[in-house]
């Protein structure tokens, strides 16, 4: 059961997010919350696997969900937050996985992406929607390419393109006709060039790179 947490200043989008995610099987709201101090208590009370997390809050600034993001991922070893939120800039996509999220999506996304997107963070994997993983490539690509990194093959940079989409191994086996078990190989080996232990970090760092 993936048990999720919504945080959302909106009560009438909290009530719309329920009744969608609750029609899934294995998805249950377990807590809500509209401000940064009482999402704090009810993601320590309701040990959610997934908060699903709009960067504006009420009673804040613009970003004050990115503090949030930060402080609750620090918290919380393996907490999964998936950002939801209207705000597409690029710097708030960069900044948002800087903070600890592995995935954002905009709101006007579709119920199929994002019980797909929550299902992916819940396995610890990343997820963009197409905006968001372009504006995060747009955002880093002209950063610089620091250290020498060993290139990446052209089936890995298919992995990783698909991993940026939010895509589980076996998607990813689907979608390009190869093995789950050849999948967990090329992400390793992408991995380890790219210099991470994550894959949200390997979407991160291959952004920065402009290799999305």
């Amino acid at each position: 059961m993936i048990r999720v947490v919504l945080v959302d200043d909106h009560s009438i989008m909290r009530q719309g997010l329920r009744a969608v995610l609750e029609r899934e099987d294995n998805l249950r709201v377990v807590g809500e919350a509209s401000t940064a101090v009482a999402a704090v208590a009810v993601v320590a009370a309701a040990r959610p696997t997934v908060v699903l997390l709009d960067l504006k809050l009420s009673t804040g600034p613009q970003a004050d969900g990115l503090e949030l993001c930060r402080e609750l991922t620090s918290a919380h070893p393996g907490l999964g937050v998936l950002v939801l939120t209207t705000f597409v800039e690029d710097r708030l996509v960069v900044e948002a996985v800087q903070a600890g999220a592995l995935g954002y999506v905009v709101k006007d996304v579709d119920t199929t992406e994002l019980v797909r997107a929550i299902r992916a963070v819940a396995r610890g994997e990343s997820a963009f929607d197409p905006r968001s993983a372009s504006a995060m490539a747009r955002a880093l690509s002209g950063a610089g390419t620091g250290p020498e990194r060993e290139r990446l093959t052209e089936r890995e940079l298919e992995v990783l393109r698909l991993l940026a989409r939010g895509l589980s191994n076996r998607e990813i086996g689907r979608e390009l006709f190869i093995s789950e078990t050849t999948v967990k190989f090329h992400v390793g080996n992408l991995m380890r060039k790219l210099l991470v232990g994550r894959r949200a970090e390997a979407v991160y760092a291959a952004s920065k790179l402009g290799l999305l």
